[in-house]
């Protein structure tokens, strides 16, 4: 087992102290349990995928296009026509 030596900033310091209290536990415990609950957390952020990422973002409703991006010729015709209401 080996020995570290690690400066906290006061912020650092609030947090480990209200840890502390809610927790009962020695600070080495508070430090160690810390660090394995980062490394879940760091495990899981490196198995994740781009398609992962795009199905959490909020793209709204979506479904508004008058055309698909390899028309989009086809599109700008239409989008004219309704608005030049010909």
């Amino acid at each position: 087992m080996a020995t570290r030596t690690v400066r906290l900033d006061a912020e650092a310091e609030k947090a480990l102290r209200e840890v502390r209290e809610a927790t009962r536990v020695p600070i080495s415990e508070a430090l160690k349990r810390g660090l394995r609950s980062l490394r879940e957390q760091v495990r899981r952020e490196a198995g994740r995928t781009p398609y992962d990422v795009y199905q959490e973002l909020d793209l709204g409703p979506g479904g508004y296009a008058i055309a698909p991006s390899t028309e989009t010729r086809r599109g700008v015709r239409q989008a004219l026509k309704r608005k030049l209401h010909r």
